[in-house]
């Protein structure tokens, strides 16, 4: 059985980064500039909402500290850098955003309901209607993220593909896995982190994001045993 929702969403982030690579190199340098602030304003939005559907405040606090802890330790922000200039390398790219943009769109194209929901639906029922609607929300998406970051959002559709990919491919046995509550953990943890994202594009702090990507893990953890 083949993802085709995700293929989709994959064919969807690709159209809507082209389009947002060429309409980058159009703009003069203060459209950038309040492109990349109302992106900003946009994320920050999506991440309270997201935030405010968690049923258990309490665990996501402590899946963020322990993982922002792990992180560090970790220095994943290091690792993930050291991939994605190789990567970039790779490719030929010179874009000084390149893993940040990867990075960034990676989180807001993977975390939330409809990524965990849509491929479980495809592959128990065979419906692909919530990717599909996804799969124009992130195209969209696409647009703005790669107008801001450069061509590193386009290569976000990887990780978007092999997750939701292989949640459809495995849908009957993850389901008893991600029940009403544990989705709702998993995208408030994740709103939080798109919070994050947000305060970084409108450059109010910087905060190191990779090192905080633990804390899904430590979401799932939590409420498996403590929920």
């Amino acid at each position: 059985m083949l993802p085709i929702g995700s293929i989709v969403n994959a064919f969807a982030i690709i159209g809507g980064s082209v389009l947002g690579c060429w309409l980058q190199s159009h703009f003069p340098e203060r459209i950038r500039t309040i492109v990349f602030q109302g992106l900003g304003l946009s994320v920050l939005l999506i991440g309270i909402q997201m935030a405010l559907k968690t049923e258990d405040t309490i665990l996501v606090i402590f899946a963020i500290l322990l993982g922002g802890i792990t992180g560090e330790i970790l220095r994943l922000d290091t690792l993930f850098e050291r991939l994605g200039n190789r990567f970039k390398k790779l490719i030929g790219s010179k874009n000084a955003k390149f893993t940040e943009g990867l990075i960034t769109a990676s989180l807001v194209y993977c975390i939330g309901a409809m990524a965990i929901i849509g491929p479980l639906e495809e592959g128990i029922r065979g419906d692909t209607t919530v990717l599909f609607t996804k799969s124009i929300l992130d195209g969209f998406a696409s647009i703005a993220f790669a107008a801001t970051y450069g061509s590193g959002v386009l290569f976000s559709f990887i990780p978007v593909l092999l997750y939701q990919g292989t949640l459809t491919l495995g849908a009957n046995f993850f389901q008893q896995y991600f029940s009403d509550m544990m989705i709702a953990q998993i995208t408030g943890c994740g709103g939080l982190l798109i919070i994050g994202i947000g305060i970084n594009l409108l450059e109010l702090t910087e905060i190191r994001m990779a090192n905080l990507l633990p804390s899904l893990a430590y979401v799932v953890v939590l409420t498996a045993i403590f929920a």
